[in-house]
């Protein structure tokens, strides 16, 4: 017994025949809330689990909500907004299909080797902070390593069991923090510590994105196709990109960057780090160069 409370419910093979005009329970989307997250919330809030809510859609299983995340389709959209209430704008905002950084999302993978992504991260105490726990869209970027809010790592898998997330899997009425394999409670996971300066650099590579993106330059320049090599930077052995990666193996190739560079990053103001990153990451030679200021294309800027 894991403690969790699990309730036996008969599932309706036509969910829409047991409602009026409107699903019985609203469930309000939260801030950079995954549409997936959002619709785990609303099967769980309206007493269906979440693994036959993709009944309600017409789709196959398996990674159903999770696939919803890259395209909704026009029809589910509106059979949404009807039933839920939810604005359709709302829900497209809730989705990654406009991202312009759909190249560093982790890739639909539930489970695999130890060392390899999966397909959502999650950090434990935010999801212990949240009235009603759910899943955010920056954590499918491979490029997010810690929470910016409680300065911790992002975890991948279950401690328990070492799954992946797959609240869409789903069988019984048990809430999305809870692991759909062995019911372990994800907001009781223990603290990932990242370091200081690693996670500055996180951050200056999160702001480099930022900036690219609002001049319009971001599918055009190779920052992205620099970013996904950054495994190949540290090792060149390496044959793995960054999308690629576990959550652990990213927060060590960030480490292993971030103390390459370390002067450099706790010293200058916060646009000459970005500025020196953003020059270093897309020269062409060796990342882990030895980081001299006064080195070709690594001068500070004031």
């Amino acid at each position: 017994m894991t403690g969790t409370a699990e309730f036996a419910i008969e599932v309706q093979s036509h969910y829409q025949e047991i409602h009026s005009d409107r699903w019985p329970v609203v469930v309000v989307p939260q801030a950079d809330e995954l549409l997936s997250s959002w619709l785990n919330r609303l099967a769980f809030a309206n007493g269906i689990a979440p693994r036959h809510f993709a009944d309600v859609f017409g789709i196959d299983g398996g990674m159903w909500s999770a696939r919803l995340d890259l395209a909704l389709p026009d029809g589910a959209a509106r059979l949404l907004h009807h039933y839920s209430g939810v604005a359709r704008d709302t829900l497209a905002a809730m989705t990654l299909a406009q991202d312009e950084r759909t190249r560093l999302l982790l890739p639909l993978r539930q489970t695999g080797h130890r060392r390899r992504s999966t397909w959502l991260q999650f950090c434990p105490q935010c999801l212990t902070s949240d009235l009603a726990p759910y899943f955010r869209r920056r954590w499918r970027m491979a490029t997010s390593i810690s929470c910016p809010m409680h300065g911790c790592g992002l975890r991948d898998r279950c401690p328990s069991c070492g799954s992946g997330t797959a609240a869409f899997d789903q069988p019984g009425l048990i809430p999305q923090h809870h692991c759909a394999t062995c019911h372990f409670d994800l907001r009781t996971a223990a603290k990932v510590s990242v370091k200081a300066a690693t996670r500055r650099f996180e951050r200056c590579l999160h702001d480099m994105l930022r900036m690219e993106a609002a001049k319009g330059f971001l599918t055009k320049s190779s920052l992205i196709a620099r970013l996904l090599s950054l495994p190949t930077a540290v090792d060149p052995r390496s044959a793995r990109t960054l999308i690629n990666l576990s959550s652990a193996a990213r927060i060590r190739c960030f480490d292993q960057i971030a103390e390459e560079c370390h002067d450099h990053l706790t010293a200058g103001t916060e646009a000459s780090q970005i500025i020196f990153w953003h020059q270093r990451i897309l020269a062409p030679v060796a990342l882990l160069q030895p980081c001299n200021r006064s080195a070709s294309g690594c001068g500070s800027v004031s």
